[in-house]
């Protein structure tokens, strides 16, 4: 298995990809000040996608059928779990495009190689959201206070051996 999209298998007899990309945006927007230079906010997470690419031989990997499924499962409109076949959890991902070409046909008109494309939208709250500048800095704090505490035990304990 090289992934799973909801009850959708992408696997070498389904729809085996050879490149995925992932796009990840952060939102900062600037603030202009009057006699100072503009300072930048971070407003949150923006967009997550993720783009599946490969080339599908019909007689070889995969056919027709696997797309039709995929395609059924994105008129559902619903967002499914995206996992690797390693066990990363991408998120909640809604189909968003599907890009085909057919080509090299044989004498009934089937083709013998398709090109594909799938476009994934991330749809829910990615759980590293929650860590907020403030948590982040108490974190740090907390982590500088104990090693000051653990320098200075270990400085008296040395200055108490001589």
């Amino acid at each position: 298995m090289m992934m799973i999209y909801g009850m959708f298998v992408f696997e070498l007899k389904t729809l085996p990809y050879q490149q995925l990309q992932q796009s990840i945006n952060w939102r900062h927007v600037k603030n202009d000040r009057i006699n100072r230079s503009a300072k930048w906010q971070y407003i949150g997470a923006g967009e997550a996608q993720i783009t599946l690419n490969g080339v599908l031989y019909p007689e070889v990997t995969g056919s027709d059928v696997s797309l039709a499924v995929l395609t059924t499962q994105a008129y559902t409109g619903r967002p499914w779990p995206l996992i690797s076949g390693v066990g990363q959890i991408y998120g909640m991902y809604v189909l968003t495009g599907l890009q085909t070409t057919h080509a090299e046909f044989d004498r009934y008109g089937n083709a013998k190689k398709i090109e594909f494309s799938i476009s994934f939208q991330r749809c829910d709250e990615d759980l590293r959201e929650r860590l907020q500048a403030s948590s982040v800095g108490d974190l740090l704090s907390g982590l500088k206070d104990k090693a000051e505490s653990a320098y200075n035990t270990v400085s008296s304990t040395v200055s108490n051996l001589f």
